[in-house]
């Protein structure tokens, strides 16, 4: 869900890779993120196991939570806020956030690990040298894509089923990336496959927001399916289930990905009612000759 629900890496990828509005994607994913955690929710209800109940907190208790988690949930405030109101570019509010932990919450909070920021540095050093190298090597091969006219293929193949209908170009890209995303992680199947979502959404006139949103979440639902599955992988490595017994348990979960996919695709004003309501320039969107209110495509 935190693939769907802003901020979301997926969508600042998509986004840039795919010329698409960075803010439009986050507010449209907060449609199929919320129906998602429902989904969850109702089958836990209904079909989980009987969990322990626990004293309900007193509004003193959640007073305390409260003010305790007041400064770092700034964050999300500076970075959506920042963006939707046009401050700041996506990268910008990364970097404002940054600053604002930097000179803000560390300082307030763990005033000592200020002597640990080196370290800090090193090891995200570290660790976004794995994804950039994916990227990297990603971008080649879509871009070796591109040059052999694979988008091209790829699309005659597709719209010979499809035809021009996006509502079926989009099912059939459905399918095309929940294999896709049993093998390939999310950020490099978007740079390679970008090209090809580009040219069937010109085939299809399917709006570049609505059919962003229909993929990354057809992608967050490789994170839960094997072989690669890797949210499912750890999880059930870091409770000790095996991966075998976690993913038997989870094929009803894929229920409520494919529910809200297909949502998704067939109610399109709904997916797309936030950004058109905060965020109307990100589809496509201008603003009317008369000054009042915006001409929509």
């Amino acid at each position: 869900m935190a693939n769907l629900i802003p901020p979301s890496i997926m969508a600042v990828v998509y986004g840039a890779t795919g010329n698409v509005s960075i803010g439009g994607l986050f507010l449209a994913g907060i449609v199929p993120g919320v129906l998602i955690g429902i989904g969850l929710m109702v089958y836990s209800y209904f079909w989980g196991p009987v969990g322990v109940k626990k004293k309900r907190a007193s509004f003193a208790e959640v007073a305390v939570a409260a003010r305790g988690s007041a400064l770092p949930l700034m964050i999300p405030v500076i970075i959506m806020g920042g963006i939707l109101t046009g401050w700041f570019t996506p990268t910008e509010a990364g970097l404002v956030a940054v600053v604002y932990i930097l000179i803000v919450l560390i300082p307030v909070l763990r005033p000592r690990h200020v002597f640990e920021l080196p370290r800090d540095f090193m090891y995200a050093g570290l660790l976004y040298s794995l994804p950039l190298a994916a990227v990297a090597g990603a971008s080649a091969f879509g871009w070796i894509v591109a040059y052999l006219r694979g988008p091209d293929l790829v699309a005659d193949y597709i719209t010979g089923f499809a035809g021009t209908s996006g509502s079926m170009i989009m099912l059939l890209l459905v399918v095309l990336f929940v294999v896709v995303g049993d093998f390939i992680d999310a950020i490099p199947a978007i740079i390679i496959f970008m090209p090809i979502i580009t040219k069937l959404g010109e085939v299809g006139h399917i709006n570049p927001l609505h059919l962003g949103v229909v993929i990354i979440t057809t992608l967050v639902f490789g994170l839960i399916t094997p072989p690669y599955g890797l949210a499912l992988l750890v999880a059930s490595k870091y409770v000790g289930v095996g991966f075998g017994r976690a993913m038997v348990r989870s094929l009803p979960l894929y229920v409520v990905f494919f529910l809200t996919i297909a949502f998704c695709v067939f109610f399109p004003d709904i997916v797309l009612w936030l950004p058109k309501m905060l965020l109307p320039e990100s589809l496509g969107c201008f603003k009317s000759p008369s000054g009042t209110g915006y001409i929509c495509p």
